[in-house]
């Protein structure tokens, strides 16, 4: 028998720190009529806040350190502000979605990033264990869960944890149950032939595309883990992964063919 459809969606924090996309996004989000998830980052207000409480914000390698003043602004500004701002514009959408957390009905393990090469993230999970079981069942009574991007380590510890990697390994952990299509939501078209070229849209990815394209340095920098993280979910039962436009969702939801970059297999 067939499995039901899941379509995974996380979107970046420059979607939901802008009123007018995030809710265009949201309308669009609310018509796609399959089971849906939701993942949702908001680093830019996480940023803000710091700054105004005087606490100093330092990233490397594009990932935030997070000590202990900081996991509290990320749990203000996560956890609270963006999730529940998210959570209300779908209710009025006409979308019934629950806001949440790993730590909510223990739904997302982590454990604390260890010091690698001398650099000590502090409060950053490493996804290890998803509770498909209690996310199934959310989707079950027609709940959308919508999650922040935090997961908990079981002994009480919240964790600041990136929202590629909950996505993705959402979408592994949900694949024994459902054909699971994950969509990664950005600013870009999807993955382009040249950075200036807002059109120039590779339409298709498979390994040795990827390997070339890679070499010729058209993909570098901060796709090659958005990238690498895909094939790893296709290997582990994910059916699709789609890399887009926040502003197209409008289009996946009228039934586009396509839409974005589809890597594949």
């Amino acid at each position: 028998m067939d499995k039901p459809i899941l379509r995974i969606f996380k979107i970046g924090g420059k979607v939901v720190e802008d009123e007018r996309q995030l809710l265009a996004f949201l309308k669009s989000f609310s018509d796609i009529h399959e089971n849906k998830i939701l993942i949702h980052g908001g680093g830019k207000w996480v940023s803000e806040m710091s700054q105004r409480l005087g606490i100093e914000v330092t990233m490397v390698e594009g990932r935030r350190v997070t000590d202990a003043q900081t996991l509290e602004v990320v749990k203000m500004m996560l956890a609270g502000v963006a999730n529940k701002n998210v959570v209300s514009k779908l209710q009025a959408c006409g979308c019934n979605a629950i806001g949440l957390t790993g730590a909510d009905g223990n739904s997302i393990k982590s454990e604390k990033r260890p010091i690698k090469n001398g650099i000590d993230y502090g409060f950053v999970g490493d996804v290890k264990e998803i509770d498909a079981t209690i996310i199934k069942q959310l989707i079950s009574l027609s709940l959308v869960p919508v999650f922040a991007a935090m997961t908990h380590d079981g002994h009480g510890q919240m964790l600041n944890t990136n929202a590629d990697t909950i996505a993705s390994s959402v979408a592994v952990g949900m694949a024994s149950g459902f054909d699971v299509e994950l969509n990664y939501c950005f600013e870009l078209n999807g993955v382009l032939e040249d950075i200036d070229d807002p059109e120039s849209v590779i339409p298709d990815i498979d390994p040795v595309k990827y390997n070339d394209l890679k070499a010729r340095g058209i993909i570098n920098s901060g796709m090659i883990p958005k990238i690498d993280n895909a094939f790893e979910a296709l290997k582990s039962g994910v059916k699709a992964v789609r890399i887009m436009n926040s502003k197209d969702m409008d289009k996946l939801a009228n039934g586009a063919l396509q839409v974005g970059t589809v890597i594949q297999n």
